[in-house]
């Protein structure tokens, strides 16, 4: 009596087990998105003022520099994100930004200890675990000193070194200022990395060490950049009631 074909193979069976558990981790793991500034208070004719690299899950795939205006794809997720939507949303607000911190640090050029150009170095991170935001927050460094990390979660401020508590309660005061960072982090970067969870896949480790939170890159020893930074620097408002460029012009 020939035997009936059975409806799955085991091989089969273990297939679509691994897909379940893949789809499983994607929707209640943690994962994370993760943008990386870096912007000079001036630079050569022809050289970036601002650069930007985004992380997910410590994976970089996607670079961004000012003197293109355009970000650049990475590996398989870079390209699956540029098929999106997206996109366009993502380069526009990775300039606005880039301008916005430009602006912060030529506010604080006269508190910087140093007679030569300046770097900003900024971390917005963004968490979602279990389908919800679990933790955002940004990260500040002047000229390689790691200075201030603002929790947008709870809306804490925390002092890494000495130097800049000046700054921290000049923008601890402006609660316009840490609306915009919460924005950031909490609304864009989450909306994002959600969007972006639809196109992630399990990829190997990166060769490089991995991207934390308490990270920042860049070091001191940057380059000295000597033109003046392009003027002519457009902020657009938050919400329609707030402007970096009010921000620094009431003082």
């Amino acid at each position: 009596v020939p035997r009936m074909p059975l409806a799955c193979s085991p091989v089969r069976l273990l297939l679509l087990l691994l897909l379940l558990l893949t789809a499983l981790e994607i929707m209640v793991g943690a994962h994370s998105l993760c943008f990386d500034f870096t912007t000079k208070s001036w630079s050569r004719p022809g050289q970036p003022w601002c650069e930007a690299q985004v992380f997910m899950n410590k994976n970089l795939f996607l670079q961004y520099n000012s003197d293109s205006n355009m970000v650049k794809p990475l590996g398989l997720l870079g390209k699956k994100v540029n098929a999106t939507s997206t996109w366009g949303e993502l380069t526009q607000t990775l300039g606005e930004v880039g301008r916005d911190l430009t602006m912060l640090l030529l506010d604080l050029k006269p508190q910087i200890k140093t007679s030569g150009p300046s770097t900003l170095q900024v971390k917005m991170f963004c968490q979602r675990e279990a389908e919800r935001c679990t933790g955002a927050s940004w990260q500040f460094a002047i000229n390689g000193e790691k200075c201030l990390l603002f929790d947008t979660m709870n809306m804490t401020w925390t002092v890494i070194n000495h130097e800049p508590r000046k700054i921290k309660e000049t923008w601890k005061e402006d609660r316009g200022l840490e609306k915009y960072f919460r924005k950031l982090s909490v609304g864009d970067c989450n909306h994002w990395l959600r969007e972006f969870l639809e196109h992630w896949e399990v990829m190997p480790e990166p060769t490089v060490s991995p991207v934390n939170a308490s990270d920042i890159h860049g070091s001191a020893s940057e380059p000295t950049r000597y033109m003046d930074h392009p003027g002519g620097i457009h902020l657009d408002s938050l919400n329609g009631n707030f402007s970096l460029l009010h921000h620094v012009a009431k003082r």
